[in-house]
């Protein structure tokens, strides 16, 4: 099953989190924000339902006046 991450900075965090499922985790490194995520994914997965199909999700800027 292939996911979508974003990843986030809050110092000295990288923050990972899913887009297609509530599920987020964090590291010291991107690499490990990831491997934690995907790690968090695997035990998600353990007690709900994969879902029957997964449409990629919708990534786009925003503008706002500042």
């Amino acid at each position: 099953m292939r996911l979508t991450a974003a990843v986030n900075t809050e110092p000295p965090w990288y923050v990972a989190r899913c887009l297609e499922v509530e599920v987020t985790s964090q590291g010291e490194t991107l690499e490990a924000a990831l491997e934690n995520l995907k790690e968090a994914l695997e035990l998600y997965f353990e007690d709900q339902p994969a879902p029957s199909s997964l449409e990629p999700p919708i990534i786009a800027s925003v503008e706002i006046a500042a």
